[in-house]
């Protein structure tokens, strides 16, 4: 029996989603069995009736160290003692510093950076770089790519099913396939910018071909579009290098970041060039492109103090340790379940496991569940389920999600035994 608390609270949430927020979602989870989160550290979340999770969705990566890293924690408290805003017209002390250390972390020359809220405001930002830059209107970005949902980001994101309601949408944007860079002198000849994942994400974990990010490099060198890389999701560790495009050892004209870039404690984005481009956009003109919130001294001390722990603690190699494990897990379960899984993928702790059918999903990550173990859907490929854990993850723990993967993919596999 559940106490009074305990069914009140969930009755409560539920219908603060259904009056005040966005009904047809309210149905959707509470149809799902979806819990009610109440607390979280490290690798684990709790529900409403105390029960633990693991958390294998990681907030869609989101929480590189995990929850309520106490470190990060402790960074923010202190500055929010002394000031928790900036009020832009003083010099403010943590945004220099913490874009400092963003520069000596990212590849290359990268050093100037906009600090912004989210990922979607840092593709944006972004675009409007590249095209003050190079005097160019013209974007190109691939197939099934996942940038944001505002209106530029989401012009070069790769989903009809999210831009249709919103057309017209950006012009000039061009969309090629991915992973394949033939042919990209001809598209990018007229081009301001080349935007890519080096891992296409929600595209349901697509992993090109080692060597594509230098052909793409070299593309846009030959015809002078930037080379945007966006890094909001496999960036800071999570594909077992601190930047995605580290896996062919290339230097982008911009990067964007977000998700992990505080470690999950506080919404944080950023997007940083190289010198060069920079100043061809903004030496001359240096509050055409501007934020309130962005770069907030309590955002920017977040971000120091995780991009601290991600180096301190050696989370790039175990990311790259667990992802090898877990992938390889994935593969033995693919291999004994070849009617329920197709494929598996990944690099690092950003892991994909392509079903054969879409509904299968909704087997498995129910049963997923119920074994403690959180998962999810890819946006733009829901017949892919993705495993993207904190980095701080430990061989104990993959080998938990593991089983639960197993459970599902098993009940998964007797259900279609009966139809």
């Amino acid at each position: 029996m559940l106490d009074n608390n305990t069914q009140n609270l969930a009755s409560d949430v539920f219908e603060n989603y259904k009056r005040y927020l966005n009904p047809p979602l309210a149905r959707v989870m509470k149809l799902s069995g979806s819990p009610v989160e109440v607390r979280a550290q490290g690798t684990t979340i709790w529900d409403q009736h105390g029960k633990a999770y693991l958390d294998f969705a990681g907030g869609y990566g989101v929480f590189t160290l995990g929850h309520s890293h106490p470190r990060v924690i402790a960074a923010v408290r202190e500055q929010m003692e002394s000031m928790s805003l900036s009020g832009k017209t003083m010099f403010n002390v943590v945004l220099g510093r913490a874009a400092k250390r963003l520069a000596e972390l990212s590849p290359g020359d990268l050093r100037y950076s906009f600090w912004c809220n989210s990922g979607t405001e840092a593709v944006e930002g972004a675009i409007k770089l590249a095209r003050a830059a190079t005097g160019r209107a013209k974007v190109v970005a691939t197939l099934n790519a996942y940038h944001g949902k505002t209106i530029g980001a989401l012009s070069i994101s790769g989903r009809e099913t999210f831009q249709t309601p919103f057309r017209p949408l950006l012009g000039d944007v061009e969309h090629i396939g991915y992973g394949d860079a033939s042919g990209l002198d001809d598209v990018l000849r007229d081009a301001a910018a080349f935007v890519v994942e080096p891992v296409q994400g929600e595209g349901g974990v697509n992993v090109p071909a080692a060597g594509y990010l230098r052909e793409v490099r070299e593309a846009c060198d030959r015809t002078g579009a930037l080379f945007i890389a966006d890094e909001v999701q496999t960036g800071l560790g999570r594909c077992g290098f601190l930047f995605g495009c580290d896996r062919d050892g290339v230097v982008p004209d911009v990067m964007t970041l977000a998700k992990g870039l505080s470690g999950g404690i506080i919404p944080v984005g950023a997007f940083i060039a190289r010198p060069d481009v920079w100043n061809r956009a903004y030496a001359k003109q240096p509050l055409v492109h501007t934020s309130t919130f962005g770069g907030s001294e309590i955002a920017c001390a977040a971000a120091l103090a995780a991009m601290d722990v991600l180096e301190s603690d050696g989370l790039v190699q175990n990311a790259s340790d667990r992802g090898r494990q877990l992938l390889e897990g994935c593969e033995a379960l693919a291999a004994q379940f070849p009617h329920v899984i197709r494929e598996v993928r990944g690099v690092g702790l950003l892991v994909g496991v392509e079903l054969t059918s879409e509904g299968y999903g909704g087997w498995i990550i129910p049963e997923m569940l119920k074994a403690g173990v959180t998962a999810a859907w890819t946006l733009n490929q829901q017949r892919v389920i993705r495993l993207e854990p904190p980095l701080v993850v430990t061989r104990e723990e993959v080998e938990t999600a593991l089983a639960a993967l197993r459970a599902g993919v098993a009940t998964a596999a007797e259900k279609l035994g009966r139809l």
